[in-house]
């Protein structure tokens, strides 16, 4: 089966810019992989200077925008994997989290790491089925 990396538009070019060497999504046969993506200003493209709740906004609309470029949905997503700065933060991320996922949520976890290589709290990455 082979790989089809999908270009989504701003965010590849958002990653070209900082040479990020990877594909926000791709896709083989039923299967979708969602990379894990700092969140990304919508706007300007840069990252940090905002709040874990538009953090966690951004990194959600980033996810639906990579499932939808891929061809699926919300609804396709089997398996998400959180990872944040500090546990403080998990209240506040599951709020933003259950809006997208209102009824029987994908399963989950949440893995706290201690620093990123830029100035933001949370990202997230997705497996989904078409």
């Amino acid at each position: 089966m082979k790989r089809e990396a999908l270009r989504v538009e701003p965010i590849s070019s958002f990653l070209d810019r900082v040479k990020a060497p990877t594909s926000p999504v791709t896709r083989a046969g039923s299967m979708i992989f969602v990379a894990g993506l700092p969140p990304f200003d919508p706007e300007t493209g840069e990252i940090g200077g905002m709040g874990i709740e538009r953090q966690s906004e951004i990194i959600m609309e980033q996810m639906k925008l990579c499932l939808e470029t891929a061809g699926a949905s919300l609804d396709n997503v089997m398996k998400c994997n959180v990872y944040c700065t500090s546990t403080k933060h998990f209240a506040t991320f599951n709020a933003i989290y259950a809006r997208y996922f209102p009824v029987d949520p994908p399963a989950r976890i949440f893995v706290c790491t201690p620093e990123w290589f830029g100035p933001f709290d949370v990202e997230i990455d997705c497996i989904a089925m078409m």
